[in-house]
């Protein structure tokens, strides 16, 4: 592998790293605020490229515009999945709701797929088919504006965690429900604001990398399975080591299918079968200690 390579494989890495991330995060709020791995995180993805291509397809409207009610439809998406099916069965147990998670990702891609299509359909770069090159590698426009939107998403996420009232009661909820109740915070407003971020989260995850890679039905199914990798680097809650293991699982995905293309989706569950062995090592290390 030449060094023009290494670089061009570097890049492409930190493009579907930074996408990962986006997915994974929305993991990562929904599992703090709510205990729940919502397992239908990748249809939100699906949604976001698959109404942009909507709208832009039969509309004049401009294409930021398209892209941001976009965002409204498929948050509002995230807000009904909480209310009609979540919230019903709140006090079921953990795996019952994720199941529901479950069904509600294949009812999504079924009425996509029954009311859009299930062909793969494009949306136009964002400011056209540019590229340039650095060090040997072919950077284009709309990767740059992946990476960039990404990160600013992030950091966005982390601050309003960190630094807002809405970020203090949602992380209050994660801690302890009963107590944030008692200091007169709506675990229930907590619980849907979280589906409403993560749902944003995923539909801008699907808006970024549809012109790269085309918006199509099936495509939440393998961008929410790497999102969900991710997540469980950081162990779903820690945002500085989730976004770190997105980015580094982009770049090793990028670079093991250079060299086993075949095998390119598999080193993501290859990745999370070693997170899930070494966190349970540690947590019977942990058990052992105590």
């Amino acid at each position: 592998m030449s060094s023009d390579q290494l670089v061009q494989y570097l890049f492409t890495g930190l493009t579907q790293g930074s996408l990962y991330a986006l997915i994974a995060l929305g993991f990562a709020i929904t599992f703090t605020v709510t205990g729940i791995i919502n397992f239908a995180q990748g249809e939100f993805v699906m949604l976001g490229g698959m109404i942009s291509y909507l709208i832009l397809d039969n509309t004049n409207i401009p294409i930021g515009a398209a892209f941001l009610i976009s965002i409204i439809a498929v948050s509002l998406t995230g807000v009904l999945l909480e209310r009609l099916a979540i919230r019903p069965a709140r006090n079921a147990p953990v795996v019952t709701l994720i199941i529901i998670t479950i069904g509600a990702s294949i009812f999504i891609r079924g009425m996509v797929g029954e009311f859009i299509g299930k062909d793969p359909v494009p949306i136009p770069p964002f400011t056209g088919n540019g590229a340039f090159t650095v060090l040997g590698a072919t950077v284009t426009y709309q990767s740059l504006w992946v990476i960039g939107i990404a990160m600013v998403s992030v950091i966005g996420f982390y601050l309003l965690l960190s630094r807002t009232m809405i970020g203090k009661a949602l992380r209050a909820c994660s801690i302890n429900k009963r107590a944030a109740s008692l200091m007169g915070i709506n675990a229930s407003n907590m619980s849907t604001l979280s589906f409403l971020i993560s749902a944003a989260l995923g539909s801008i995850g699907g808006i970024l990398i549809a012109p790269l890679a085309f918006a199509q039905v099936t495509i939440g199914v393998s961008l929410g399975l790497k999102g969900f990798v991710a997540a469980a680097i950081g162990g779903f809650t820690n945002i500085p080591l989730i976004v770190a293991g997105a980015l580094g699982l982009g770049v090793v995905e990028q670079l093991g299918g250079a060299t086993i293309s075949a095998y390119k989706d598999a080193i993501a569950l290859g990745v999370l079968l070693l997170v899930l062995i070494i966190r349970a090592r540690w947590l019977q290390t942990a058990a052992g200690s105590e």
